[in-house]
């Protein structure tokens, strides 16, 4: 039986590509890649929109806050035998006003409404991995995004990984941070998506680690 991984995320599951500002096509995309690397025992789903965040309603935008959609995306996909979520990029935006730890307080409140969701889950055991995202790069304020971002986004996105590795052993999730993997980075066209080669180095540090998992 083939084991149902569930990738929820932002613009960077999305696969927005900064050199085009369009889309990356299904070869680059790194949910596609895992799947890929994985092989024919898994099934990987793209769960991936721009401007996603763990629990903000955005006041600019419609339907991205995280909270409001986990229940239903995990039982479209159900039985679900792992949810991978990458979130908190969008989070640091300056009109949100909240700190790393506030937000990975918004990852925790995330993190046990998808667990509760008890239809979605194989046998009913929630299996959750939190990934911290790369962290935007401090250029990113010169660059077009400064103005839809605010300033200080790189600091805050910082100290992601610091707040979700506590929340992972809080809720008693597996964690990663992928800004340690070593040769990730963001595009030198806003500093805060992944370039092509970093969809690809993801999605194989997933792709070791996933089997441990089950």
């Amino acid at each position: 039986m083939k084991k149902t991984i569930v990738c929820f995320g932002d613009s960077n599951t999305h696969g927005y590509d900064s050199s085009t500002g369009g889309r990356f096509d299904d070869k680059h995309r790194y949910p596609c890649l895992l799947a890929d690397y994985l092989g024919k025992d898994y099934l990987v789903r793209e769960e991936g929109l721009s401007g996603r965040t763990t629990v903000f309603d955005d006041p600019l935008f419609e339907g991205l806050n995280g909270l409001s959609v986990i229940g239903s995306t995990l039982l479209t996909h159900e039985p679900v035998d792992l949810l991978i979520i990458m979130l908190g990029t969008n989070d640091t935006k300056e009109r949100f006003s909240v700190n790393a730890e506030n937000i990975a307080k918004g990852l925790e409140r995330l993190t046990k409404k998808a667990m509760s969701v008890t239809d979605a889950w194989r046998d009913g055991k929630p299996n959750i991995l939190l990934v911290a995202p790369p962290p935007i790069d401090k250029r990113y304020e010169s660059t077009f995004v400064v103005n839809e971002m605010g300033r200080g986004c790189a600091e805050k996105s910082a100290g992601l990984a610091h707040y979700y590795e506590q929340t992972a052993k809080l809720t008693g999730c597996h964690f990663m941070d992928a800004g340690q993997i070593p040769g990730i980075q963001m595009h030198p066209n806003d500093y805060m998506h992944l370039d092509e080669k970093s969809h690809d180095l993801l999605a194989h540090r997933l792709a070791e680690m996933i089997p441990g998992f089950f």
